[in-house]
C-alpha cells in the first residue's frame, strides 16, 4: 500500500490535483465553532486524547474479542465482556456509569449457505458473492421445483411480487417461491411464501438500474422458518425459466436474548441542553470488530476519560449502543424508551455526535453531510433536522485548521444518529470508510491505494487490531475531542438558543464540491456503514 503523505504534503498539493474550488472544503477559514475561546481548551484536551492511549483501548477490544470466540456481537459473551471494560473504565475515571438492559432479536448463521441450480442448468453459487442469506432466515436443506411468484418482468419498477396473500394462489406446497424485490418489506414476502408452503424462498433483485446485483436483507425479527436468501436479478430470470429447480441450505440461530447500552454523563453542565456523543460496541459475528466499531468505540471512551477533567456548562453524555448491527437496535431502544416514558428528557438533547469505524486502513476522511448540500434529500440521502449543517460546517472547519482535507458522505441515516434525527435532533459525525472503494483522486487526497475498499476487512474475521490505521484514529480523536469539547461549551450555533432543540437556520458549509469529486460518498449511497433494516424492500 502506498504510504500515506503527512498532513503537510496533502495540503500543498490538494489545489494542484483538484483546483481551488474543490479544496474549499479543507481551506475553509474558521467559524466562530472554533473561535479562540474554545479552542485553547480544545488543544488541551486534544493533547491528553493520545493515540496511545486510544490503541490501548483497542488492543483491548482485540483481546476481548480473541477471548471470546473471535467476535464481540451482542448477544455473546464478548459483547458483555466489552460492556464491563467500557464501565470498568468509566468508573476508574470517576464517572457513574449507566447499563440499560433489553431484548432483541439474536441471529447468527452457523455455516456457509449452500445455493445451486440443480436443473435444467446445474449451477452452484457462491455465499457472499453470488447471494447472501436474509438476516433471520430459517433453517432447512431442500431440493425443489423453483415456482415464479408474481415476477412482473414486464413492469421492472412496479414489483409486488409476494406481497400478498393473493399472490401465491395456486402455489404448490413444497416449492421453492421465487419473489422479486420490490414494494413491500422482505419479511412479507417471506412469510407469504411460507404460509403458501414454501419450503425455501429466493428473493431477486429489481433489476433496474442500481438494483440488479446480489444483496442482504433482513426480516427485522425472528420470523423465518424456512430458508430464504437474497440473489441478483440475472440469477432469478435464469431460476424463472420453466423446468427450474434448486438446492438450497442453511443452518441458522435466531432467539431473543440479552444486550446493554452503557452511559455516562458529565457531573456539572446545564441538564437542560444535553450534548451526546455516542458509538456501537458490538461486532459482526464474523470478526472481533475492531475498526467496527472498536475503533468510534474506543475513542469517544478516552475523550471522556480526559473530560471528566473538564467542568463543561452543557451536560455531556457518552453513549456505546448495542446491538447496532442487527439494525440500530440499541439507538432505537434508547430513543423509543424516551417517546414513550420520558419526553421531556428527549427534548433536552440537543445534538448528537455519531462516530462509527473512524479507523479504516484504507482510509478517508468523511463528514456527515448534514445539510443534504452535496447529498440532496432521495434514496440513501435523509433530511438532516435544523442544526445539523452546523455540525457538519465545525467539522470541516476542524480538519481545515489542522491542514487536513475532509469530504462529505451521505448522511443516510445508517447508524446510530438514525433515531435520533427522526425525532428531529441535530447530528452529525466521522467515518473513515467501509466496503466502499477508494478512488484515484481520494488516494491523490488522503493517501492509501486507490481500486480498493476503505477497509478490506469490513465485517470479516480479519477485523482485528492490524485492520487499524492509527494515523486516522489520531486524526478523527482529536477531531472528537474538538468537537465534544466546543459543544460542550457552547452549543449555539447547533441549537440556536443553547437550550434543546435548534431555533436558528443551520450553518451551511459552502465549499462548493467535496474532495474527491465524482465519489458518492465514499463509494456508494449506503457506505456509511451500511445496516440490515427491516423496512427496506
Amino acid at each position: 500500500m502506498k504510504q500515506p503523505p503527512t498532513r503537510r504534503m496533502r495540503w500543498a498539493r490538494n489545489a494542484a490535483i483538484l483546483g481551488s474550488a474543490a479544496v474549499l472544503a479543507a481551506t475553509t477559514v474558521p467559524t466562530s465553532a472554533v473561535a479562540d475561546s474554545t479552542n485553547n481548551t480544545s488543544k488541551k484536551l486534544r493533547a491528553a486524547v493520545t493515540p496511545e492511549a486510544v490503541m490501548s483501548h483497542l488492543e483491548a477490544f482485540d483481546a476481548i474479542g480473541a477471548a471470546n470466540d473471535d467476535t464481540r456481537a451482542s448477544g455473546t459473551p464478548g459483547y458483555a465482556a466489552s460492556r464491563d471494560y467500557v464501565v470498568d473504565t468509566l468508573e476508574a475515571a470517576g464517572y457513574q456509569p449507566t447499563v440499560q438492559e433489553f431484548d432483541f432479536p439474536f441471529y447468527r448463521q452457523l455455516e456457509p449457505a449452500t445455493f445451486e441450480q440443480t436443473a435444467p442448468d446445474p449451477t452452484t453459487y457462491v455465499d457472499g458473492e453470488d447471494f447472501a442469506l436474509m438476516t433471520y432466515s430459517g433453517s432447512g436443506d431442500v431440493t425443489a421445483p423453483v415456482q415464479a411468484v408474481d415476477l412482473n418482468l414486464g413492469d421492472l419498477a412496479g414489483s409486488t411480487s409476494g406481497c400478498e396473500a393473493e399472490d401465491f394462489a395456486g402455489f404448490v406446497e413444497g416449492n421453492i417461491a421465487l419473489v422479486r424485490r420490490g414494494t413491500c418489506a422482505f419479511a412479507d414476502k417471506v412469510v407469504n411464501a411460507q404460509d403458501a408452503g414454501a419450503s425455501a424462498v429466493i428473493v431477486m433483485n429489481t433489476g433496474v438500474p442500481g438494483a440488479t446485483g446480489p444483496f442482504a436483507g433482513t426480516l427485522g425479527a425472528p420470523v423465518g422458518t424456512v430458508p430464504s436468501l437474497g440473489t441478483s436479478f440475472a440469477i432469478g430470470e435464469a431460476l424463472a425459466a420453466e423446468g427450474a429447480e434448486a438446492h438450497i441450505a442453511a443452518a441458522t440461530e435466531s432467539e431473543i436474548r440479552q444486550t446493554w447500552n452503557v452511559f455516562a454523563e458529565s457531573a456539572a453542565g446545564n441538564p437542560d441542553n444535553v450534548v451526546m456523543a455516542g458509538s456501537h460496541l458490538d461486532s459482526v459475528i464474523a470478526g472481533s470488530g475492531v475498526n467496527d466499531n472498536g475503533s468510534g468505540s474506543a475513542a469517544i471512551l478516552e475523550v471522556a476519560v480526559q473530560m471528566a477533567k473538564v467542568k463543561p456548562k452543557n451536560k455531556v453524555r457518552f453513549a456505546w449502543w448495542g446491538a447496532e448491527e442487527l439494525g440500530l437496535l440499541g439507538a432505537h431502544h434508547y430513543i423509543n424508551d424516551l417517546v414513550a416514558n420520558d419526553p421531556a428528557s428527549l427534548e433536552r438533547i440537543g445534538l448528537y455526535l455519531n462516530f462509527d469505524m473512524i479507523g479504516s486502513p484504507n482510509y478517508a476522511l468523511f463528514v456527515y453531510d448534514g445539510d443534504n448540500s452535496r447529498f440532496p434529500v432521495g434514496p440513501g440521502a435523509a433530511e438532516g433536522p435544523e442544526g445539523s449543517g452546523a455540525i457538519e460546517a465545525m467539522f470541516h472547519d476542524y480538519f481545515a485548521s489542522q491542514g487536513l482535507p475532509s469530504e462529505e458522505t451521505p448522511f443516510s441515516g445508517r447508524s446510530d444518529y438514525g433515531p435520533f434525527i427522526a425525532q428531529g435532533i441535530p447530528a452529525g459525525g466521522l467515518f473513515t470508510g467501509a466496503e466502499g472503494v477508494k478512488t484515484e483522486a481520494q488516494a491523490e487526497i488522503f493517501g492509501g491505494t486507490a481500486g480498493i475498499a476503505y477497509d478490506p476487512c469490513y465485517h470479516q474475521f480479519c477485523d482485528t487490531i492490524d485492520n487499524v490505521s492509527v494515523e486516522a484514529v489520531d486524526y478523527n480523536s482529536d477531531a472528537i475531542a474538538h468537537a465534544v469539547l466546543t459543544y460542550a461549551m457552547d452549543s449555539s450555533a447547533v441549537t440556536g438558543s443553547g437550550k434543546g432543540r435548534p431555533v436558528s437556520p443551520p450553518g451551511q458549509h459552502t465549499g462548493g464540491d467535496p474532495v474527491g469529486i465524482g465519489t458518492p460518498g465514499g463509494g456508494g449511497l449506503h457506505d456509511d456503514h451500511d445496516h440490515d433494516h427491516p423496512e427496506e424492500q
